[in-house]
This record gives structure tokens, sequence and C-alpha cells, in this order.
């Protein structure tokens, strides 16, 4: 993150209302803003999870799905997606499709610290390993699909809030992460268009 990174804030029909720097959006009284989550899948439907670096200060060496972020104002959040599995992963995306385009949610760590995002849900699709940034990822590890869903769904598995809610969701899509249907665009908020 540079000091000068600004994400955009959001109200509560995913409007874009201002920006704001992402260094203050992240504390007790965190404003709604605009982020993603992203799924990556290899050639075998295998998904790539990360375990969230120790400084981070938002759930610091969380498990969860591979990557998430911020688009930056007027960024394209395809854009954003593969920009941040190049710079926290290393990865080159063969393909990226939207999956969620309306999900939302607010979790609440111990410490009081608050993250609220209008956070559309992403499958990146790639062909190489990860090379993670240890700025950004502690450690990586790829699981069959299926194994993961079912020991975050019915097993108990220690995950970030937002992996854990984004699941039934995706789980709800079929067995084979790489048939899930593509959402379209234009159900994006409007922030996110």
């Amino acid at each position: 993150m540079t000091p000068d990174e600004h994400v955009v804030l959001v109200d509560a029909d995913g409007n874009a209302i201002g920006t704001a720097p992402k260094a203050a959006v992240h504390g007790t009284d965190t404003p709604l803003h605009l982020a993603f989550s992203s799924y990556v899948f290899d050639r075998n439907g295998r998904v790539l999870l990360s375990r969230r670096a120790l400084h981070k200060l938002t759930w610091p060496g969380v498990w969860t799905n591979s990557c998430c972020g911020h688009p930056l104002p007027g960024e394209p959040l395809p854009d954003a997606v593969v920009r941040r599995l190049s710079y926290e992963l290393g990865l080159r995306v063969d393909r990226v499709d939207l999956l969620l385009p309306r999900f939302s949610y607010r979790a609440v760590m111990d410490n009081g610290i608050v993250e609220r995002e209008l956070c559309p849900v992403y499958r990146a699709v790639v062909s190489a390993e990860a090379a993670p940034n240890a700025d950004e990822v502690d450690d990586v590890r790829w699981a069959p699909w299926k194994e993961f869903a079912d020991d975050v769904l019915h097993n108990g598995m220690a995950i970030s809030p937002w992996c854990r809610e984004q699941l039934p969701h995706l789980d709800g899509l079929g067995p084979d992460p790489l048939l899930w249907p593509a959402a379209d665009p234009a159900d994006l908020p409007p922030a996110a268009r």
C-alpha cells in the first residue's frame, strides 16, 4: 500500500460517495467501501488459499480465500483483481469471472477493528504456481474445492469471516468451480460498474 492509496466509499445502494485514504478507513468506525474477493483456481479445480501476513491490520495470520483488495478510484474491478493477484501472489491470470456481484459484509475483530465492505466476488483461473509477496501473504496452499468447502461449511475450519460468509453462496453454484456460471457485470453496484 502506498501512503496515498485511496479507496472508494459507497452508500448502502452501492453508489460512490467519495474516496478516503486506505490507511484511514479500517478502524472501529469503518465506513462502507468498495473491495473485492477472489478465488484462484488451477486447471484441476483446486483453490489457492492464502494466510494473511502476520503484520496485517485486519485478521493477521488468518487463512482466507486467495486474494482480497480494493480497486483504486476509477479502476475497473477485474483490473484490480489482476493487479492484486500479480502483486500479492506473483500470478498471471488466464481468466477472471464475476461470481457474486453484490456480496457485502461487516465483521468485527476482537480488538474492535471493523471491516465493512461492498465486496463483489471473482473467480480467477491460473496455470502457474504462486510466488507470495511476504508483505501481504504469510503462506499459501492448494486444496481441492469440495474438500475445502466441506471443511469450512461442515467441519468448522478456521477461516476469515468474509470467506465463511461467501462459501455458502459459492457452494450453491455447483460442485465444479470451473463450471460455475459467470454473473452479469450489469448486476454490479453502480460504483463498481
